[in-house]
C-alpha cells in the first residue's frame, strides 16, 4: 500500500496544494512554520479520519475560511482509492472513498493505517495514564474494528452514567433500576475490553522487544505490563460495591477506562529510572513495534510518519532507525526536517528510493 498522491484545500496553513510521492522514502525539508508537520496531519486524516493535534475538526480550518478539504489517492494491491474527508463548519465532518460517503466514518479506521512518529513521544512515558491509553486504543482500533466500535459504545454509556450520577447528587435521589440500565452494559463491554487488550499486549511484547534491542543495541529487555480493574477475581461484585464511592464522586471509579500500561527496563520503570537514551529507545521501539504488528495484523504495511525526529535522537539511534526504514520489508515512508543538507546527507547512503520535497 501506498499514497501516491495528497491535495489540500484550506486546511491549516494551505490554500490549495498538491503533492505526488515515492512509494519508498519521501522527506519533507523547510524551515519551522513552512507546514512539514500539517503535511504530515494530513495524511494522519486521511488515514485515521482525525487529526493527531486536537480532536475539534474545525479548527484545523484555514483562518478565515468556512471548510477543509483533503484528498488523496492510494494504491493497494494494484486497486487505487481515492479518499477524501470534507469538514465545513455547522455541517460536520463527510468521508468518501471512490465517490461513495461511508455510513459511519469508524468504518474507514484501518483500512489505510499509519504510524506517527514524533518527538514528544517521551510524554507517553512521562505523562498520565489516558495518553499511553489513547495510544493504545488508537493502535488496537487500526487492526479490528469491532474493538473500536465496543470503546465508542463504553465511552458513551460511560457518559450517560457520569451524567446520571451527576443528576442524583443535584437532586439529593437514587433511582436504581435507572443506574443499572448503564450498569448491565457497562460491565459486558469492560469484559470484551479487556480480554481484546490483553490479547493485544500478549502479541505485542515480543515486538516491542525485538525493537528495542536493534534501536538501543544493547541487551536489556524491555517490558510491558498491562493494569486494570478487571484482573479482579469478581469485578462484577467489586463494581456493584462501589456504589457509594460513585455517587460521591459523582463518576464512574471502576473500569477500563481507568487501565494504564506499565514500561519497563530490566524490571524497573523507564519513566523513573531510564536514562533520557533509554526513554527514546523505549519511544522509538514502540512504533516499530506498533508498525510491525500493524502489518502482521492487516497484512500490508502501515505508513510510518517521522515529524523532525533527528534533532531529538543521538547519531547511534538516527543510524539503527535508518537501518530499519532501509529494510525492503518497510513500507512507504514520510519524514519531516527543518535542516535539508543534514537530512540529504543521511539518506545519501540509503538504497531504497528517496524523494526529497522542500516547502
Amino acid at each position: 500500500m501506498h499514497l501516491a498522491s495528497l491535495s489540500l484545500f484550506n486546511f491549516k496553513n494551505y490554500e490549495e496544494k498538491k503533492f505526488t510521492f515515492s512509494p519508498q522514502i519521501n522527506c519533507i525539508v523547510g524551515k519551522n512554520g513552512a507546514g512539514k508537520t500539517n503535511l504530515l496531519d494530513a495524511i494522519h486524516y486521511l488515514c485515521l479520519t482525525k487529526s493527531a493535534f486536537g480532536n475539534i475538526d474545525t479548527q484545523h480550518i484555514k483562518h478565515g475560511e468556512q471548510f477543509f478539504m483533503v484528498q488523496g489517492q492510494f494504491y493497494r494491491e494494484q486497486h487505487q482509492f481515492l479518499i477524501d474527508c470534507n469538514v465545513q463548519i455547522g455541517k460536520g465532518k463527510i468521508f468518501r472513498c471512490n465517490k461513495k460517503e461511508y455510513e459511519k466514518i469508524s468504518q474507514h479506521v484501518g483500512e489505510f493505517p499509519c504510524v506517527l512518529m514524533m518527538p514528544y513521544d517521551t510524554d507517553l512515558i512521562r505523562e498520565g495514564s489516558e495518553i499511553r491509553r489513547r495510544f493504545f486504543d488508537n493502535m488496537i482500533s487500526q487492526m479490528d474494528l469491532l474493538y473500536l466500535q465496543n470503546l465508542m459504545q463504553y465511552n458513551q454509556l460511560q457518559k450517560q452514567r457520569n451524567a446520571t450520577l451527576q443528576l442524583f447528587a443535584q437532586k439529593n435521589l437514587l433511582d436504581k433500576d435507572l443506574l443499572e440500565s448503564y450498569n448491565l452494559p457497562l460491565l459486558q463491554l469492560n469484559q470484551k475490553i479487556f480480554k481484546e487488550r490483553q490479547q493485544f499486549v500478549n502479541l505485542f511484547v515480543p515486538l516491542l522487544q525485538m525493537a528495542y534491542q536493534q534501536i538501543a543495541n544493547s541487551s536489556e529487555v524491555a517490558k510491558l505490563a498491562y493494569e486494570t480493574d478487571l484482573q479482579a477475581t469478581d469485578f462484577k461484585t467489586l463494581f456493584y460495591s462501589q456504589l457509594q464511592k460513585d455517587l460521591a464522586a459523582q463518576r464512574t471509579t471502576l473500569g477500563i477506562h481507568k487501565d494504564d500500561y506499565l514500561f519497563s527496563l530490566q524490571d524497573l520503570s523507564v519513566a523513573k529510572f531510564g536514562s533520557q537514551g533509554q526513554q527514546k529507545s523505549y519511544v522509538i521501539a514502540l512504533r516499530l513495534a506498533q508498525t510491525a504488528l500493524i502489518a502482521q495484523q492487516k497484512k500490508q504495511q502501515p505508513l510510518l510518519l517521522l515529524d523532525d525526529i533527528f534533532d531529538k535522537l543521538d547519531d547511534q539511534r538516527i543510524a539503527q532507525l535508518l537501518a530499519q526504514l532501509d529494510n525492503s520489508n518497510c513500507g512507504q515512508v514520510f519524514l519531516t526536517d527543518a535542516r535539508p543538507e543534514r537530512t540529504k546527507k543521511l539518506l545519501a547512503t540509503m538504497q531504497r528510493e528517496v524523494k526529497v520535497m522542500e516547502l
